[in-house]
């Protein structure tokens, strides 16, 4: 039976889309069928719904998850005509075309985007949720409470007006709250009758406040040839129309600029401003009036690191219409979704609130719940993690996403002046700071140059690697190398884990962990796996990453350390040793070998669920599987995948990926005593975001 949630907001401007991301982020990984639904859309198709589109793009839901039901336009109309029953059954048969394909629905109610007719919304929502069998999760906005008298009076007020409508109340969310007030409101508003839990969630100006691309859509400006990233936070609204010297002393970091087409001056100020590291960087500037610009002043502003964009009206008028640019959670703005879900799982007890729902336990692993459950997984056991290539612009947006999510802590390794500049002009909101003990939500910066560490991480080497005739004048050398420091930072504490590669090779990466880390006790080789994320699966691939040749007990090693990894992520690991044949049908060096690999796994372990040598096709397909191994228990249900040298299982993984649309999440390396992960050179932001977490569940078992 289909499980419904209605999302209820019960004061204007609440937030409640990131309410809508934070239970669909914490459904998705509960259950296997997750369905949106927007009963009154805006625009005059569904498609053209921001928050249907985001629902969409954020969770990978088809036209047929997420659907709209009739338009702000037609509710309007349904409304002053009094028909108020056609508008319920409409909404109701969409719901019911949806219910019999999906676990739960989310339904997400009006804004009371019509304020003068809020009590007309409020029982058109009730109405529905009572007509869609639907609890009700009500969200209530604290940013306009002048008390936490005020908020708690609306909470119970909530309560009151649901209850009355006869709804089932799943609980309530204060929205928005000062963050000064959150402990307070919290105490103060303790859970209902039928479990309705009160969750208070601060306000984030990472969230509420507007970006560069907020007013480039609100006030419809041409971007055709905008040559910088539009997506950065604008903390205030400056208007240049002063001599330059004095703007420069009122200009701060993230400021807007709005000043007229032929102030020249200003334009070179803030394109000076943004390219010195000891000035503040602007968000963008928009020039005003239809003035023409100079040819040089033309070419500076094709090279500004910042968005600089033209409208016709006045400079007041501009700045009027800037003034009124809301914050908006929309389709593609990744830093806000970051910030919204970290904010979600901070306040959100989704555990006590799924629960009561009774969700069915889900049968598959798709791609979008395994990399959901990483985060989350990474987040129950905070860990630090080292990132060494802090002058690579990947890392750090990386980093900024991870912060928002706020699932782990992160020290930055590099020279400090450079990742600040690179930072300040990239519009990143990093707080980095070069405190020991950095403040949550702060990166620690190390500039190995200048760090107090690197004398003592040098005594540690040349100590370890004395029998390699290392002195200390060499040792310290080596620490000046990210990859190095980063590793010694894990082996002794400093640091609970390592992701490099982003700028360097995987040697570059390994060699320090080969050099002093070491392999875990019993294990001979270091290896890796790719998770191949597949529509409802998740198999593991190994090794496709570091050994080239591994004789017969190497490829027993990586079996074992495969099967290892896969258990620690959720994956029953059933271990297929990959060759050109099956069971006894060929013969040769190549299959000797994996046929020795298989008979040293289940000599030291009679029960590991291990099969091999096996061909591809009998390990995943159960009818090839029923012909050629009848008896095994791995056959055509194999989950984890050992291939017999380099060449086929990197070919192999990169097939897969291509040909099948699958995700390749890695190379996670393992073996090692302490965790270290490599990325490749040319991995995306969310490679880096992805592997941080791996790294961070490895070391939660240290």
């Amino acid at each position: 039976m289909t499980t419904g949630i209605f999302l209820d907001a019960m004061t204007p401007r609440a937030g409640k889309t990131l309410i809508a991301l934070g239970l669909a982020d914490s459904l998705i990984r509960r259950a296997d069928r997750v369905g949106y639904f927007r009963p009154v859309h805006l625009g005059d198709t569904p498609a053209q719904d921001p928050r249907i589109r985001l629902m969409k793009e954020t969770f990978d839901l088809d036209d047929a998850a997420a659907r709209g039901g009739v338009s702000l336009a037609q509710c309007r109309e349904y409304l002053a005509s009094g028909t108020q029953d056609e508008l319920a059954s409409a909404c109701l048969a969409i719901y019911s075309e949806m219910a019999p394909d999906y676990d739960v629905v989310i339904v997400d109610g009006t804004d009371l985007l019509a304020h003068n007719a809020a009590t007309a919304e409020f029982d058109l929502n009730a109405r529905l949720a009572k007509t869609m069998g639907c609890s009700v999760l009500a969200v209530i906005s604290g940013a306009q409470a002048e008390s936490v008298e005020d908020i708690v009076n609306s909470v119970e007020v909530t309560r009151s007006e649901l209850r009355s409508a006869k709804t089932d109340l799943l609980g309530v969310v204060v929205n928005r709250v000062d963050p000064e007030r959150v402990t307070e409101v919290a105490e103060r508003t303790p859970a209902g009758r039928r479990g309705g839990q009160v969750y208070v969630i601060p306000e984030n100006p990472a969230i509420s406040q507007p970006t560069v691309a907020d007013v480039i859509r609100q006030l419809a400006l041409d971007e055709t040839d905008l040559r910088a990233g539009a997506d950065r936070d604008i903390q205030a609204v400056k208007v240049a129309a002063m001599t330059v010297g004095n703007f420069l002393e009122q200009m701060g970091d993230g400021d807007f600029i709005i000043t007229p087409a032929d102030r020249a001056d200003v334009v070179m100020a803030t394109l000076a401003s943004a390219l010195s590291p000891s000035f503040p960087a602007p968000a963008g500037v928009l020039l005003s009036g239809d003035h023409l610009t100079g040819t040089a002043t033309q070419a500076l502003i094709d090279a500004a690191p910042f968005p600089v964009l033209r409208t016709g009206q006045d400079t007041y008028s501009a700045a009027q219409a800037v003034g009124r640019v809301q914050g908006d959670l929309r389709a593609g703005e990744r830093r806000k979704i970051a910030a919204a879900l970290g904010e979600w799982a901070n306040a959100v007890d989704e555990q006590e609130l799924l629960h009561r729902l009774e969700l069915p336990r889900p049968a598959t692993m798709t791609p979008l719940r395994f990399l959901h459950n990483l985060i989350e997984t990474a987040r129950a056991q905070r860990r630090r993690i080292v990132l060494p290539e802090g002058e690579d612009v990947r890392v750090l947006r990386a980093a900024e996403i991870i912060v928002r999510r706020d699932f782990c802590d992160l020290i930055i390794l590099g020279e400090a002046a450079k990742i600040r500049e690179l930072a300040q002009n990239e519009g990143l909101a990093l707080e980095l700071s070069e405190d020991e003990e950095p403040a949550r939500g702060a990166v620690r910066l190390i500039d190995l140059s200048t760090s107090a560490l690197r004398e003592a991480y040098a005594q540690e080497y040349a100590r370890l690697r004395a029998h390699k005739g290392v002195t200390q004048e060499q040792a310290m050398e080596r620490m000046l190398d990210g990859s190095y420091f980063g590793t010694m930072m894990v082996q002794l504490g400093d640091a609970d884990g390592m992701v490099s590669g982003a700028a360097h090779t995987t040697a570059n990466t390994i060699r320090p962990a080969l050099e002093f880390v070491k392999t875990k006790e019993g294990v001979k080789i270091v290896s890796s796996v790719f998770f191949m994320l597949l529509e409802d699966r998740a198999l593991v691939y190994g090794d496709c990453a570091v050994n080239p040749n591994p004789d017969a007990a190497q490829l027993a090693d990586i079996a074992r350390a495969s099967a290892a990894t896969a258990r620690q992520f959720g994956v029953e690991p059933r271990v297929a040793m990959l060759s050109y044949s099956t069971g006894g049908s060929g013969s040769g060096q190549d299959v000797d070998t994996v046929r020795e690999a298989t008979e040293l796994v289940r000599s030291a372990d009679p029960d590991f669920p291990v099969e091999g040598p096996i061909q591809y096709d009998a390990a995943t397909n159960a009818s090839i599987a029923a012909s050629k191994l009848p008896d095994s228990a791995v056959a055509g249900q194999a989950t984890v995948f050992v291939f017999p040298d380099l060449n086929t299982g990197n070919n192999t993984y990169k097939a897969v990926q291509q040909s099948s649309g699958a995700v390749a999440v890695g190379p996670v390396l393992q073996g090692l005593r302490k965790p270290v992960n490599d990325l490749s050179r040319g991995c995306t932001v969310d490679d880096i975001v992805n592997t941080v977490a791996i790294t961070a569940i490895q070391a939660q078992q240290d």
